[in-house]
Parts: structure tokens; sequence; C-alpha cells
């Protein structure tokens, strides 16, 4: 069972999904003029005018935290260090170029969802790629498809990867059995799934802006540290992403692939541009100026920090030590965490256990939001089913505590990786909205206004959005 689950992913991997998600990132970003480089200052000033909400929605900043909350987590700290461990130092630049050019899928998947949001019945506003496939797209079986990889990938899977990662790096740390850490998991995060979407938000909005600073001083202490050092950890890595390194040895082609296979499975792990899952946190925000385009924007900037920020901070934390050994065994959160306690001492591996558990807590209570959103979609919103599901999410958490890391992992790939697909398609198809969206939004800032939707000046999203939300009677 084993070799079939790696097989599905190393086809997932090695023959669609880099190839799809280059082509999308790459597509984007010509279609709307390289709109993550040029108009990066207007990504900023977006960000800082965020946080004005409504009664029925919560603010793009809360939105942004919780899609925040969910990329930053294991993969940043326990993800990067496997990418470098599989794949070597060259695995990072592929990181960042899935970043970047990311940042253009982010941006067109993150305004659809603003754009064919619903509500719920009790008034908060809800969407995601489920919903402009079945809206957009008229086909709401393929939403259906998404919205099941999406159960699996963030309620189930995701959040045991996350309690596999907090357990490892506590026993290591702490020596806390992983089982008394799971149930702690599970107690901490009922309390906050239970109190509902904008105690979730709020949870969010709290946390993740500090740990994430904490994080970075740390990191930019070490780099400070070695400044001398960061010269020479540059080349490695653009070295080792195109080869160089190993041309002497024969395997240049192999060792090219393992870095660009680790790096974008990584990459797209922690920034999840593309595998529509930010998209959901998008779609419930109340947007400010009041455009879809703002809360695509604002995302945008949600991968920049991910990835070039937070990922380059973990992989300069392990590049700067002497950790990272071939065939060692040690990888993931434990790797991270031996590098820092080279650096600063024994402190720096309580740090990094205390640093994931703020981390990858959020990434579960965010994950469980994004499949929520889901399965109200598919019409399961009665009480019991989700109690049922509640607990199915808890009992994953206690799961991943305790079970072994490499197949939690190729699972995450695998359902990462399905929904990936789904959603690339669905934003092939709905390409030409982006692109009008994009460009509406520009042309009023040009005008000297502040940027407002009116759907009744495109035909084909006057007709299919959902009404009540956008339209003004």
């Amino acid at each position: 069972m084993i070799d079939i689950i790696n097989s599905i992913s190393g086809l997932l991997w090695g023959h669609i999904l880099i190839y799809l998600l280059i082509a999308a990132g790459l597509f984007f970003t010509v279609k709307l003029k390289f709109i993550q480089f040029v108009q990066f200052p207007h990504m900023i000033k977006v960000m800082f005018n965020s946080r004005q909400c409504d009664k029925n929605g919560i603010s793009s900043f809360q939105a942004f935290c919780t899609s925040l909350a969910a990329r930053v987590g294991t993969g940043n700290m326990a993800g990067v260090a496997v990418a470098l461990y599989l794949g070597g130092a060259g695995a990072i630049f592929w990181m960042w170029l899935i970043a970047l050019i990311g940042m253009a899928t982010s941006f067109a998947e993150s305004t659809l969802a603003q754009a064919y949001k619903t509500r719920d019945e009790h008034g908060n506003f809800r969407g995601g790629p489920a919903y402009y496939m079945e809206y957009g797209l008229g086909k709401r079986w393929m939403g259906v498809i998404f919205s099941l990889c999406l159960i699996l990938a963030f309620g189930l899977v995701f959040n045991a990867v996350q309690s596999n990662s907090i357990a490892a790096a506590f026993e290591v740390a702490f020596g806390i059995p992983n089982y008394v850490v799971g149930l702690l998991l599970v107690v901490g995060s009922g309390i906050i799934i239970f109190g509902g979407l904008k105690t979730i938000s709020r949870f969010a909005e709290m946390v993740v802006p500090f740990m994430a600073l904490a994080y970075l001083i740390v990191a930019l202490y070490v780099c400070a540290m070695n400044a001398s050092e960061l010269p020479a950890v540059f080349m490695r890595i653009i070295n080792s992403a195109f080869g160089i390194e190993q041309a002497g040895a024969g395997a240049i082609g192999y060792g090219v692939m393992q870095a660009m296979i680790q790096g974008i499975k990584r990459g797209l792990f922690s920034n999840e541009a593309g595998m529509g899952s930010a998209a959901n946190a998008a779609a419930t925000a109340t947007p400010n100026p009041p455009h879809p385009a703002s809360q695509g924007y604002v995302q945008m900037l949600g991968v920049f920090i991910d990835t070039v920020v937070i990922c380059t901070a973990t992989a300069a934390l392990i590049l700067l030590s002497d950790q990272l050994i071939a065939d060692s065994g040690v990888t993931g959160i434990a790797l991270t965490q031996a590098a820092l306690e080279e650096h600063v001492g024994s402190w720096g591996a309580i740090f990094i256990a205390i640093a994931i558990m703020f981390f990858a807590f959020t990434s579960i209570v965010a994950n469980y939001s994004y499949a929520e959103t889901n399965l109200l979609f598919l019409e399961h919103n009665h009480e019991h089913g989700m109690l049922i599901f509640r607990i199915a999410v808890l009992g994953m958490v206690m799961f991943g505590s305790v079970s072994e890391l490499g197949l939690i992992w190729t699972l995450a790939d695998i359902s990462m990786g399905l929904m990936a697909i789904v959603n690339v398609i669905a934003l092939f198809m709905l390409s030409g909205i982006v692109i009008w969206l994009a460009n509406d939004y520009s042309a009023q800032r040009k005008a000297g206004k502040i940027p407002t939707f009116d759907p009744t000046q495109n035909k084909q999203l006057d007709i299919s959005i959902p009404k009540g939300i956008w339209h003004k009677n």
C-alpha cells in the first residue's frame, strides 16, 4: 500500500503538477502584466488599509491572517527542512520561483473567490474555488470534486501533518510523549473550532503577526552573527538549483530534478498558491477598497511573506549550520531544531518547539475553517453532520501526533496535488474574468477613484455572481 501511495505521489508531482503550476503562474504573470512586481507597493498600501469590515464579514486583514495562519506552519519549518534534506540547497531556489510566479495565481483565485462569494445561514460570507466553479463555470460537479479533495486535505490529512510536527518538536525539546501532546492539541483545537468562523479569524489576527515577527527576529539574529557566510549560502542555493555542484559527479539531471520537485512540492504546501485553499479565507472578507481585486492584492502579499520571507529564514538557519548531512536521518522539525541549537545553544530547540506550536496550531484551526466552508458548499450543514466532522478532524490531530512522518507527508502531497489540478483548470477557464476584474480595478485607480465593483459593467459577471452580495438592489 505504501508503494502504491508513493507511486501516485511521484506521478502527480513528477509528471503533472510541476508543469501545470509553473504554466499557471507564468500565464497569469504575463496576462496580469507582472502585477506581483509592478504593483508591489500598492499591495503593501492595501494591506495597511485592510482592517475595515461590516457586520456580515471579517476584515481583509483578518482574512489575511486566517490564510497566513494556514500557510505559515509546518511547511515553513519542517517542510523547508525536508526539502533541503531530499532536494539539497537548490530546492530553496525553486521554492522562491514558485512563490514569485505563484503570487499571480493567488491573485486570480482570491479575486474570483471574492467575486463569487455568497452568504451562509448566519449571514457570514462564504466562498472559494467550489463556489466559482459552480457560479462562474456552471459546473457544480467540478466544485464537488474540489470540495471533497479540500476536505480530505485540509480537514484531515494536513492537520495530521501539523500535529505530527508539534509532537515531534516537543518530544525533542521537553521529552513529552507524543500522545500527551496530541491530547492537549485536541482540547485546544476543539475549543476554537467549536467557536465558529469569527472566533477563528480573531484568534488568527492576534497570534499570527506576533509569532511570525518573533521567528523572523531570531532568524535575523542568526544571519547577523553569520553575515560573512551569507554570500556563500546564496551561491550554494543557485549552484545546486542548476546542477553546478553535481556536474562533476555526473548526476546533474537527477540533482536538478530532485531540487525542483522538492522545492515546488514544499513551496506549494507552504504558500498554497494555486491550490485554492487561501481563496476560501479571501472570500470571507469585506474588502477595502470594495472591489474583488483588492483582496487579490492582499492575498498575494501572503504568498510573499510565507515563502520569500519566512521559508528563507528557516533555510538560512539550516544552511548556516553544519546539520544538513545526507543520509543522517535527521530531517523535518528535528533538523530545524538542531540547526538553531547549534547557533544559539540549548534554548534553540525549545524556541523552535514553541514556535512550531503556535505556527502549526493556528494552521490546524484555519485549515478547519476551509473544510467547513466546503462542507457547507456540499450542503452538509446540519448540526449532527458538522459535529461528526469536527470529531473526525480532532481524531486526525491525535492520529498525526503519534504517526510516522513519511507516510503523512506523502498523503498530504497527493491530496493537495489533486486539489491544485482541479483548481488550476478552473482558473484557466475563468481567466477572462480575472483579467477584466484586474483591469477594471486599475482603470478606476488611474482615474483617481476608489475602486468599486459594479457587476453590471460585465455581462457574464452580472448574470453569474450570487445575488444580494455585489448588486446594489
